[in-house]
């Protein structure tokens, strides 16, 4: 790896930290009514599929506590004959 045998110089950076621009950035074009609406539908939208995607997923997160007691009445039955 090649060192340079010059030091560099940090106060570029610090001069930087400190320049202020006297130009003026252009304002913020605001949205239009539709552009909102269009947001807050999506926003709605996502919010809806969420919820819905939880309750659709809900019984299959659910424990079976009845599974079990079939199973083993239906070994029981086999094993009777």
């Amino acid at each position: 790896m090649v060192r340079r045998s010059e030091s560099v110089p940090f106060a570029f950076v610090a001069e930087a930290e400190r320049f202020r621009s006297d130009v003026t950035p252009p304002p913020r074009r605001r949205a239009s009514v539709s552009e909102v609406a269009g947001r807050w539908l999506l926003g709605v939208t996502i919010v809806a599929a969420l919820v819905g995607s939880l309750v659709i997923g809900m019984p299959a997160l659910t424990l079976d506590h009845s599974a079990p007691a079939q199973q083993s009445q239906a070994s029981e039955v086999s094993q009777g004959e």
